[in-house]
């Protein structure tokens, strides 16, 4: 029993090797997938921080704006400015602490200090509180819109601007 392997001639039917054909177009690889979710995820957060940053640029704007507005209203009467001042400031504390628009004395100046500013600019702002109810009372009004700008400058750094009717 000796069978003969076959032997190679041309009547048997071979073909050539087959490659497989080439991998689709569609659907992209999983690595694409992350990319694109990786690409998509850092637009969506680079849009919501400019949006954020550009919010809170308005409002500084009209903060600013409205402290000028107030010195322009209030050119010769000192007290009246001191309580556009100190409104304004209430305003903005409305963050720190809800019942800031009738707190006085030490707990209003507890409530400034939550704030980072120097202790000269909380004195400062807590003479505010004095000069208007002093119908006659004189002080420096750079140096108290100033106070006031470095009290909301630091303010601004610690808080995030939800809507832009408040301060």
């Amino acid at each position: 029993m000796s069978q003969q392997p076959p032997q190679a001639s041309s009547e048997l039917p071979l073909r050539d090797i087959h490659l497989p054909p080439d991998p689709p177009w569609w659907p992209p690889a999983p690595g694409w997938w992350v990319l694109f979710v990786m690409v998509c995820a850092a637009l969506v957060l680079g849009f919501v921080l400019l949006r954020r940053i550009r919010r809170a640029r308005i409002w500084r704007e009209r903060v600013m704006a409205e402290i000028r507005q107030l010195a322009d209203r209030h050119p010769s009467d000192d007290a009246a400015y001191a309580a556009a001042l100190h409104q304004l400031l209430r305003r903005a504390a409305w963050r720190y602490a809800v019942d800031a628009h009738h707190l006085q004395g030490e707990p209003w100046r507890r409530v400034l200090a939550q704030v980072p500013v120097d202790a000269a600019t909380l004195d400062t702002l807590m003479t505010l509180e004095a000069s208007m109810y002093q119908p006659g009372a004189t002080f420096d009004r750079v140096a108290m819109e100033e106070a006031v700008r470095r009290w909301l400058q630091a303010a601004w750094r610690r808080m995030k601007p939800l809507e832009t009717g408040h301060a």
